[in-house]
């Protein structure tokens, strides 16, 4: 979403009364937090890949570092809605999808705003928790290794198991998910490797609204 329809939808009834700051780059909104009380970051998440693993991974980060700020993210699609709130429903406050009409992006936004100290406390994230779906730690290793770039063959090698045992497990991982692509699957690779654990960092963080 750009900067004009984020500006257009805290115009609308429900929002106008929030202060908006817009920040592209991470360094702006880092000078910005040194003098202004933030309560509230919503991410509008990028659909190029390179973009969206550095958003993921500041994101990560700045839960450690500042835990008391709201952390929302808005997405492409219900796909990559669900995807984020099941494999990472102790990090965020709210997922909301970008393809919602207008009312419903206001009324959820609306909702997650007047809920700051309850993290993960909407119906989406409570939907998608199921234990029933959530992956082994085969799966997880699996999908890891696919957003480092690594094929079947070499993923199998990695784990000393063969490649149609890995290829049920991704399988197994698909259904859980609910996607029916590698692509839908490399999303929830990313996700998994980028925003659940803390292990790399990146410099830049792109187009974050900040409240």
């Amino acid at each position: 979403m750009s900067a004009v329809g984020l500006k257009h939808l805290f115009a609308m009834p429900g929002l106008n009364h929030y202060q908006l700051h817009l920040f592209s780059e991470f360094d702006s909104f880092k000078k910005a937090l040194q003098h202004i009380n933030f309560f509230s970051l919503i991410y509008s998440y990028s659909d190029a890949r390179e973009e969206r693993r550095s958003c993921l991974a500041h994101l990560r980060d700045f839960a450690f570092t500042h835990g008391h700020i709201q952390r929302i993210i808005l997405v492409a699609d219900e796909m990559e809605a669900r995807l984020i709130s099941h494999l990472s429903p102790s990090r965020l406050h709210g997922v909301v999808s970008k393809s919602l009409t207008l009312e419903r992006l206001q009324n959820e936004l609306m909702v997650l705003l007047s809920e700051t100290l309850r993290i993960n406390d909407n119906m989406m994230n409570h939907w998608y928790r199921s234990q029933s779906r959530m992956l082994s730690p085969t799966e997880r290793a699996i999908l890891r290794y696919m957003s480092c770039g690594y094929s079947i063959p070499q993923i199998a090698a990695q784990l000393e198991r063969n490649i149609k045992t890995i290829r049920a497990h991704k399988f197994n991982a698909m259904v859980k998910l609910g996607v029916n692509s590698d692509v839908g699957l490399l999303d929830a690779a990313d996700i998994i490797t980028h925003l659940s654990a803390r292990e790399s960092r990146s410099s830049v963080l792109s187009k974050p609204t900040f409240l």
